[in-house]
């Protein structure tokens, strides 16, 4: 009995390392086979602004009970009457593969969802009251192809974005200063919004910043079309912050490779061109910072029930063509690692407690210079 154990073990142990060795030398590929959807995308009617103004279409609004994005860990709060607002787009929290779009009432999606809110969001939570909405989200699989029913299933997905971003906008004091956030999907529709709601227009006056986070920005091909300046000092407002976490050794092939086939927002190739990197540890530009700087980690429960933060914990530093390197030896914060070593999923974990004051300081910085201004 005690050999048919241990050869029972050792089958088991020699699947589980085959199946790391296939992961990190075929991972995109597998996950490719697993989560791109197989049918056909379904064209679904648009939603309206006036949708919007219902409260079962948000995950996050001030006057929803159980708001997820007011959760805080253990000594911090949300603030009692926080001075900005927030528009957050959470990432994707759908990774089926039977539909290109998530329904709205799927309750896997959207408790998956609140679980980002309450991880990535409740970073803003001093600063202004967040506001998240519902949207028919694209599938993750959707990232892993090029065929065009991802591209429609991103449109319809933005559309969503775009109709409940104006009916934040109808629902919140019009002189009310305005932070926009985003991650992974979410940031790539934040682009979006920037450059079709924003740039240009009066309301970019009220934009505190735009944390751009999980997805590349070009600096060469960008930046001019979403009408925000990368934020290059600490108290910097009206300005775009963007970084992607790996650690070492990395392989951002998977990034890179995807990134240099696109095009730019000013129609130029993307190949071969700097992304904008933030190090959230600073709050500026292409900068270094040691360990001791980072204010706090947020190391999370499945739910983040008895999430806790850790100061000190992981370093960052801007390097190669802007992605943020956080060193050779990150503590454990979950399983979600992606190839690569890509801690994509933890990019506002690692930093929580520093995108919390980063956030405060240029609201506050804002508020200075519009007292200044009257």
């Amino acid at each position: 009995m005690a050999r048919k154990f241990l050869y029972v073990i050792a089958v088991l142990i020699a699947l589980v390392l085959a199946a790391g060795i296939a992961y990190r030398y075929y991972g995109a590929q597998l996950l490719r086979a697993a989560l791109v959807p197989s049918e056909t995308f379904r064209a679904q009617p648009g939603i309206t602004p006036a949708t919007y103004r219902e409260a079962r279409m948000w995950i996050a609004r001030p006057d929803i009970a159980g708001n997820p994005a007011l959760w805080a860990p253990a000594g911090y709060a949300p603030a009692g009457t926080p001075a900005a607002a927030v528009f957050f787009i959470h990432p994707t929290s759908y990774i089926g593969r039977d539909h290109w779009n998530a329904t709205l009432t799927d309750p896997e999606t959207n408790a998956r969802a609140a679980i980002f809110l309450r991880g990535q969001a409740s970073a803003f939570n001093a600063a202004g009251e967040i506001w998240a909405p519902r949207y028919r989200q694209a599938t993750f699989g959707a990232f892993l192809t090029s065929v065009a029913d991802a591209n429609r299933a991103l449109d319809l997905a933005y559309r969503d974005v775009a109709a409940a971003f104006d009916a934040f906008l109808t629902q919140v004091d019009p002189k009310r200063p305005i932070i926009l956030a985003g991650h992974s999907q979410g940031a790539l529709h934040l682009t979006r919004l920037l450059r079709e709601k924003v740039a240009g227009t009066p309301l970019a006056r009220r934009i505190v910043a735009a944390y751009v986070v999980g997805w590349p920005v070009s600096k060469a091909t960008d930046l001019a079309a979403l009408g925000l300046p990368e934020c290059t000092r600490a108290d910097q407002t009206g300005c775009l912050l963007s970084w992607q976490s790996f650690a070492e050794p990395a392989d951002p092939s998977l990034i890179l490779e995807t990134y240099d086939r696109t095009i730019g927002f000013d129609g130029r190739p993307r190949k071969d061109t700097p992304m904008v990197c933030t190090n959230p540890l600073t709050g500026t530009a292409d900068a270094t910072a040691p360990a001791s700087a980072n204010l706090g980690t947020l190391f999370p429960s499945a739910d983040l029930s008895t999430a806790a933060i850790a100061p000190g914990k992981v370093p960052a530093a801007c390097q190669g063509r802007g992605l943020l390197m956080i060193g050779a030896s990150p503590p454990d914060l979950g399983n979600y690692v992606l190839p690569g070593n890509n801690y994509h999923v933890y990019d506002y974990s690692l930093f929580w407690a520093n995108v919390r004051a980063d956030a405060d300081r240029r609201l506050a910085a804002f508020q200075t210079q519009r007292k200044a201004a009257r």
